[in-house]
């Protein structure tokens, strides 16, 4: 029996059961969108705003759904995933067309999943002239002196003016894809640039990273390093870490770049090295073992699958036999201990014990769609030979 076999076998019954809390919240949810994270182990609808109705396509994570979605159409071939998964296409179009909460760097997340993903697979035409639109929207972020994509909201706030954030990394898949399908040199050129700076300035010299850098917006000067969700300017947060991880790797993948190879391994070795006796981290990795902080089991689902992606772009065969050791095993500690099954308690998330913002008391100890999704996504990387990631 080969590894493949071995692993398809004894993740069965996690991915089993993960697919099954998908086909519910289908039938849940419907057309509509559950909000970030859980509340009691249950999701909510997306709340209302004055803008939007409730379970409306707003924010940052609603492409995680779909994301979900398309993943247990491929482990499946179940038509009713394709289905939901094409419903969702056709709202993602419906957001850009109509210019809907468009302004964010998040739009790599927002459209990778929700476009990129059934093009990939489909061939799907409305996916993506959405998807490339959405390329558009993300490049006017783009800061010429700087060489940076700048995060979050309004372009005009001078107090964001000049930031971005590590979670940046994930959203360069998108503008990497649309090059590729249009041949724009402008596009692969910021994504070269973007990661660059990056490496250069947002991990740190003790392989640690910086949630949020600034850079002068005129002069394209670096300025300073600090957090938003971790624990402290100077402290680890571990979803960004995560993400460093995943992102660097993946983008090293596209640009060839070696900095980034370099850069993926400082922070791959800095998480494994501050990891607890479960292997699921503490929300900032300044927290050991003994610590009553609560755990961010995203932040392990993120790291499994950069730590499976790192391996493959890994030169030296020890390091990619550590590297893809590191990230099963943090995907069994997942499923033997942060699951409903391993608890035996109801839910609808795929995933307990996350946090999303915890300086701000928001999502602490509940499930949340990134989690859901990626821990989908390590499962599938670990039990679906030959797989090719939406990103």
């Amino acid at each position: 029996m080969t590894l493949a076999t071995e692993l398809a076998t004894e993740l069965a019954p996690a991915v089993d059961a993960a697919i099954a809390t998908v086909r519910r919240n289908i039938a849940a949810f419907g057309d509509t969108y559950p909000d970030d994270t859980t509340r009691d182990g249950m999701y909510p609808p997306r709340p209302a705003t004055p803008e939007f109705a409730e379970g409306a396509n707003r924010g940052w994570t609603t492409s995680f759904w779909p994301g979900m979605q398309w993943l247990a159409f491929e482990v499946t071939g179940d038509d009713a995933f394709r289905a939901a998964g094409e419903r969702h296409v056709a709202d993602f179009a419906r957001r850009v067309d109509q210019g809907e909460d468009l302004q964010t760097h998040d739009l790599g997340f927002l459209y990778t999943l929700s476009c990129v993903a059934p093009w990939r697979l489909l061939g799907d035409e409305t996916a993506r002239r959405a998807a490339l639109s959405a390329a558009d929207h993300l490049m006017v972020r783009f800061l010429e002196p700087a060489g940076i994509l700048q995060a979050w909201g309004d372009l005009s706030d001078p107090a964001q003016r000049g930031r971005t954030i590590v979670d940046s990394l994930m959203n360069m898949p998108l503008l990497t894809w649309a090059g590729e399908q249009t041949g724009e040199a402008r596009l692969p050129d910021a994504v070269r640039r973007h990661t660059k700076q990056l490496a250069t300035h947002i991990v740190r010299d003790d392989d640690t990273t910086f949630h949020t850098f600034y850079w002068d917006p005129v002069t394209g000067e670096p300025l300073r390093g600090g957090t938003e969700q971790g624990a402290g300017d100077d402290s680890c947060w571990a979803r960004g870490q995560a993400w460093g991880i995943y992102g660097f790797a993946m983008n090293h993948q596209v640009t060839g770049d070696p900095a980034l190879l370099d850069a993926s391994r400082r922070c791959a070795d800095y998480f494994l090295a501050h990891l607890p006796s479960d292997g699921v981290p503490y929300w900032d990795l300044v927290y050991t073992d003994g610590s009553d902080a609560p755990r961010d089991s995203s932040a392990a689902a993120i790291a499994a699958c950069g730590l499976h992606e790192l391996a493959s772009v890994e030169t030296d065969p020890e390091r990619r036999e550590r590297y893809a050791r590191a990230g099963l095993e943090m995907l069994r500690a997942l499923v033997t201990g942060y699951t409903p099954a391993a608890e035996g308690v109801e839910s609808d998330a795929l995933l307990l014990h996350s946090v999303y913002d915890a300086p701000k008391s928001v999502g602490v100890d509940e499930g949340c769609l990134w989690g859901d999704y990626f821990y989908l996504e390590a499962l599938v990387r670990h039990t679906v030979p030959g797989w090719v990631k939406y990103w």
